[in-house]
């Protein structure tokens, strides 16, 4: 494990390396945007003249500057939570100050941010393959846009540890393809140049009336900026910073080039502009690799949105999910709920749309929401870090003005199919929102016992051979991090539940904390040989294997002479042989009896529902393979005064 890390690390370091796998990693979505972006801007107006097409590129030009650029590489990269980044790595880092304020924000843009992950795939692959269409008219396109949509999603689940080797120098070669096509072009009209001087873009955007279509579709050069974020941690801010300079010189030649062949060429509406700069015979070749970095982009997104439903788990922001690791490789995870669920949302895509002229439609409108959300949360990190408040109120109402424009543009594509994106990102926000809400609904009605007035009877029972010997070895994972105190449903469990004797009692705690990579613990003997208490901190990233944590504390207790882990059966003993574990887990059922407000009553008998879509409690604790015992309570939530039934005043005699 040392080793990858050190792998990992080396790879966050400024090298050659480094650069390579930050192409493959990081701008495969960004990247992709040439495939329909001055597409989409044509298709808002029949406008070739110079005025449209010099404005629509400086449009593109600035928005790459100010937004990509300004905010996200020389604003947001600096804002990571030990070395990562994305919208929830960022909130972890405020949680602590600002948790109360800001998870909602959080969640809407995390959400926001799957959608976008659900649409991407569709709009890149269907803009790759309708090239085919130049050189062969009668293609059908919706099929091989299935097939190769099924491949992306059906590989996830084997991991791209082999084949991701192969991602950066492929890129490399896509970004190069697109400088170089694009200044094959630019003879054919230098007045493109003009484009760079953003007097023209403000001009196109004062004079034009369809001014909120065409930002619409020139915000679809930087959809990828939030995805740029999200992978700080696993190319670091060097590489990604260095990277974009080659990256954005690429990216504005073939834009540059694309405007001057519209303005020099014959116009054909049925020719995309990407394709449009190439030679003829080049087409088919640009057709496999624009499909290649559909791919890359698609694969680099869906490995984003694991990561984020892995973080909001974490973050309680999520119902358990089970998590696979297909290869070795530090931070590469796969979950198949998230998997399915997002290839369905991508198929219906295709199926609802059927072409990318629709699917831009949809395209843009939830991630102008997720950028908002990071704006809003980068100017809390700027606050706490105690920079001027002058400064961070301009850095809010300057990227709030440049976003919200964007967000007015893109919502008059609502009912062309943004409707579609906004409802993903409903839908997904609306669970994060109730999860949470009833998670801190259930805590804050839970009861506690001291500790203290328990360990005496806990001890007695230990030692009363009358009682059936349950485990040599009893664990509780219990919510409190308070080391004083523990669940009255606990202690009803040990004393009243059937009364469990045991060698030894392991009261574990686990706290998710708000480094990423965060594995340490602390133990607590609260009677030598009896009771312990074991505190976890894990990173938001790190995997919850608490049956595997708990024998690596145990065994360092053995080592340090805290606890003699032998079996308390005289023939296994003698041998040497260790006492079984047994581990309790005690599940808080929401008692219909329970008196509270019909909002909260609602939240709960959601979070009923919802607990159904992920996966128990000990297949989330990693004890799938321990031998675990479920006990179900009622949690009743009583926020008005019950009557007390009395005795009868005058009985009959």
């Amino acid at each position: 494990m040392n080793s990858t890390i050190n792998d990992k690390s080396s790879l966050k370091r400024l090298s050659m390396a480094g650069l390579l796998v930050t192409l493959g990693i990081v701008f495969g979505d960004i990247g992709t945007s040439p495939l329909y972006v001055m597409k989409a801007i044509e298709s808002v107006t029949p406008d070739y003249s110079p005025e449209y097409i010099i404005g629509a590129v400086s449009c593109v030009i600035w928005t790459l500057t100010l937004q990509t650029t300004i905010k996200y590489v020389l604003l947001a990269l600096r804002a990571d939570n030990k070395g990562e980044g994305g919208i929830l790595a960022l909130f972890a880092l405020l949680r602590k100050k600002y948790g109360k304020k800001l998870w909602i924000v959080a969640a809407i843009g995390a959400a926001a941010l799957v959608a976008d992950g659900v649409i991407t795939p569709a709009v890149t692959v269907t803009s790759a393959i309708e090239g085919l269409e130049i050189v062969m008219p009668h293609v059908p396109i919706i099929p091989i846009v299935t097939l190769i949509i099924l491949f992306i999603f059906i590989m996830q689940q084997m991991g791209t540890g082999k084949i991701g080797k192969f991602f950066g120098p492929f890129m490399l070669l896509w970004f190069l393809m697109l400088g170089t096509l694009g200044s094959l072009n630019i003879h054919l009209c230098p007045g493109i140049f003009k484009a760079f001087n953003p007097w023209w873009a403000i001009k196109l955007l004062c004079t034009n009336p369809e001014w909120f279509l065409i930002l619409g579709a020139v915000f679809l050069c930087t959809t990828g900026a939030e995805a740029l974020y999200s992978d700080l941690g696993h190319c670091g801010r060097k590489n990604i910073s260095v990277s974009w300079i080659f990256v954005k010189i690429m990216l504005i030649l073939n834009y540059l080039g694309q405007g001057a062949w519209l303005l020099s060429s014959p116009k054909d509406a049925g020719i995309n502009p990407f394709y449009g700069i190439m030679p003829e015979w080049f087409t088919f070749i640009g057709v496999i690799m624009s499909t290649g970095a559909a791919i890359i982009a698609s694969q680099a997104l869906l490995s984003g949105s694991f990561t984020i439903f892995s973080e909001a788990m974490n973050l309680v922001l999520w119902p358990k999910l089970k998590i696979k690791y297909p290869s070795r490789e530090k931070g590469q995870l796969y979950i198949p709920a998230v998997n399915w669920a997002l290839l369905a949302g991508c198929l219906l895509t295709v199926l609802i749309f059927r072409d990318s002229s629709h699917m831009e439609a949809a395209y843009g409108l939830a991630i102008t929401i997720t950028m908002l959300m990071t704006t809003v949360l980068l100017t809390f990190y700027l606050h706490s870090l105690n920079v001027n408040i002058v400064i961070c109120s301009a850095f809010i109402i300057f990227f709030g003005i440049i976003e919200g424009v964007f967000f007015i543009a893109n919502i008059f594509k609502f009912t062309h199919g943004g409707w579609f994106s906004i409802l993903i990102a409903g839908i997904v926000a609306t669970v994060m929102i109730i999860w949470n809400k009833a998670i801190r609904l259930r805590t804050s009605y839970v009861q506690y016992y001291d500790i203290g007035k328990a360990k005496e009877i806990i001890v007695d029972i230990k030692n009363d051979h009358e009682i059936p010997k349950f485990a040599s070895n009893l664990v509780y994972l219990v919510q409190t991090s308070d080391d004083k105190n523990i669940e009255s449903k606990v202690i009803y469990s040990i004393i009243n539940k059937q009364p469990k004797r045991a060698d030894h009692y392991w009261f574990v705690h686990v706290t998710h904390v708000d480094e990423p990579e965060t594995l340490e613990y602390s133990a607590k003997v609260i009677v030598p040989e009896t009771i312990y208490r074991i505190d976890m901190y894990l990173g938001f990233r790190v995997q919850p294997k608490i049956n595997v944590y708990l024998r690596q504390v145990i065994e360092d207790l053995v080592k340090e002479g805290k606890v003699d882990l032998r079996s308390g059966y005289t023939s296994l003993r003698e041998r040497g042989i260790a006492g079984d574990f047994r581990f309790i887990i005690i599940r808080r059922i929401f008692s219909p009896s329970s008196s509270c407000p019909r909002t909260a009553a609602f939240i709960m008998r959601m979070h009923q529902y919802l607990r159904r879509i992920g996966i128990t409690d000990q297949e989330a604790f990693g004890l799938d393979t321990s031998m675990v015992t479920a006990e179900t309570v009622p949690l009743i939530i009583n926020t008005t005064p019950g009557r007390r039934i009395v005795a009868e005043k005058n009985p009959s005699e």
